[in-house]
């Protein structure tokens, strides 16, 4: 893997770690009830797994989220 290639993956890893960010941070400050808060904070932590850990390893396409 070139240089380029590492420069754009590590880019793409902090802008993604950022939307989820901000997507943590939203789900707190609005305040849900609790077991929808919960449920909320579960699938925003699994969805940032599956796609650092796809992106890392190449098996997932960001844009389409698809698996090869």
């Amino acid at each position: 893997m070139s240089l380029e290639g590492l420069v754009g993956l590590l880019v793409t890893i902090i802008v993604l770690g950022l939307v989820f960010y901000l997507l943590w941070w939203l789900v707190g400050y609005i305040g849900l009830p609790a077991p929808f808060d919960k449920v909320a904070r579960v699938l925003i932590g699994l969805f940032a797994v599956i796609l650092i850990i796809g992106l890392l390893f190449g098996g997932i396409n960001v844009p389409v989220l698809r698996i090869r």
